[in-house]
């Protein structure tokens, strides 16, 4: 599995933490699991994706959330004039994400990490959603 697409499922499980409660996570990640490989763009089911791919997948989701507090921090700190509060879900799903691998995780370059967002977010935000991201992530890199 390609790392675009490992980000791809990671956003997906990050979004979904907008919609459910903390208690009721862990059983939308097993849900996930089970069927929410299956999309338009990637025709796999969770029983077609290898188990270790699941398991990194499911690591790194766990990282992101055990640090949410900090993260939030780091974008709330570098949105000027926007608080987490009325960021958009896709685009607090993407930028979360990308601060997790722009400061906690050493094996992806700054560059890569807002690249990959601003492409996540033309894919999944609406028209203006890749400069806002892009615009947050290169205040938080300075």
């Amino acid at each position: 599995m390609t790392r675009s697409l490992v980000r791809e499922h990671l956003f997906k499980l990050l979004f979904r933490i907008e919609f459910n409660s903390p208690e009721d996570m862990p059983d939308q990640v097993r849900l996930y699991f089970e069927d929410g490989f299956a999309d338009e763009d990637h025709a796999s089911t969770g029983s077609d994706v290898p188990e270790s791919d699941r398991e990194y997948i499911r690591t790194k989701y766990e990282k992101i959330v055990e640090l949410l507090p900090e993260i939030d921090a780091k974008i709330d700190g570098s949105a000027k004039g926007w608080s987490i509060s009325r960021i958009g879900k896709v685009e607090l799903s993407i930028l979360r994400l990308a601060v997790f691998e722009m400061l906690y995780d050493d094996s992806i370059p700054v560059g890569v990490a807002i690249d990959e967002a601003v492409e996540l977010s033309k894919r999944f935000g609406q028209d203006s959603s890749a400069s806002f991201v892009n615009g947050i992530l290169a205040s938080l890199a300075k």
